[in-house]
């Protein structure tokens, strides 16, 4: 759906409405998650949507970047939420509202950007300039919660993949850390795998094989900083002590949607040279597209 906009004379507002196909609690959480806002919109250090909490960031081109003081005002969960919008060093102060509407599994959002007239007359405040800005971070953050299915190369040294499932956050936990269920879907098409032991907690280490349909065994060890049950999961991924080292660093975050989960899975290699030898010598980027497309398939006959 294309944004509507209300680029209105002086003392009205800017208006933008999209419809989202996604349901109204993702929505929310990508409105006031951090993690999930600096994927649509800026890199905001801490957030919280709570009546007076005060957060900051920057903003702006190449050449000029302005520091932006926000004061949330009001925040109804699902609903809406607002905050003031103002520049440091600079007149004016205006105020900033999403307003939530449920319809169906899709989500009606309107923003409106009150104030604007406040601000001084110089190009970088025109309304045309904000009317472009705000149609595309709307248009990023319709992205973001439409994409139930993606994997990209971040930088020279990422592997990023999100899933969007039809199962409950913990039971989504329970497969992926309960070997029993590993042993169904863990891997690629057509592997196998076999858990030696795991510790499921921070220094506890997980030490599995996974046999190829070509009958080679491929030895693994994860290594646990983080375990935040049922939310988190942060590790180092290495091959076994006899065997070539290929370490990554691995997050994975179970974010709850109400009866659905959110998996964000980020891949951080040591080198860009580190990242292209698993892509081209193990085929890594399309063995995690199909490792989580098993479990979603898994979780479906679950």
């Amino acid at each position: 759906m294309t944004a509507k906009s209300n680029l209105a004379t002086k003392d009205e507002a800017l208006v933008i409405e999209r419809t989202l196909d996604a349901p109204v609690e993702l929505v929310w959480r990508a409105l006031t998650d951090k993690d999930n806002i600096k994927h649509w919109s800026f890199d905001i250090r801490e957030f919280e949507p709570r009546v007076g909490f005060e957060f900051q960031f920057y903003g702006g081109d190449k050449t000029t970047r302005y520091l932006h003081r926000c004061r949330v005002t009001d925040a109804v969960p699902n609903k809406r939420l607002a905050y003031t919008w103002r520049y440091e060093g600079h007149a004016g102060d205006s105020l900033v509202t999403f307003e939530l509407f449920s319809e169906g599994k899709k989500t009606r959002l309107r923003l409106t950007h009150e104030g604007l007239d406040t601000f001084p007359k110089l190009p970088a405040f025109a309304k045309a300039n904000f009317g472009a800005g705000w149609t595309e971070i709307t248009g990023s953050l319709k992205s973001f919660v439409e994409t139930r299915r993606s994997e990209k190369l971040v930088g020279d040294r990422e592997i990023a993949a999100t899933r969007i499932l039809d199962a409950p956050r913990e039971l989504v936990w329970k497969v992926w850390t309960d070997p029993d269920h590993i042993a169904k879907w863990w891997g690629p098409n057509g592997f196998t795998t076999t858990t030696y032991t795991m510790e499921l907690k921070p220094g506890g280490v997980w030490r599995y094989v996974m046999h190829g349909p070509d009958g080679r065994d491929y030895q693994n060890k994860v290594t646990y900083l983080e375990v935040v049950e049922p939310e988190r999961l942060v590790y180092t991924l290495g091959g076994g002590d006899d065997v070539e080292p290929v370490s990554h660093h691995v997050t994975v975050t179970f974010a709850d949607l109400g009866g659905k989960t959110r998996i964000d899975m980020r891949m951080v290699f040591a080198s860009a040279e580190a990242r292209t030898h698993v892509i081209e010598t193990y085929g890594a980027f399309e063995g995690l597209k199909q490792h989580l497309g098993r479990l979603e398939a898994y979780l479906a006959k679950a």
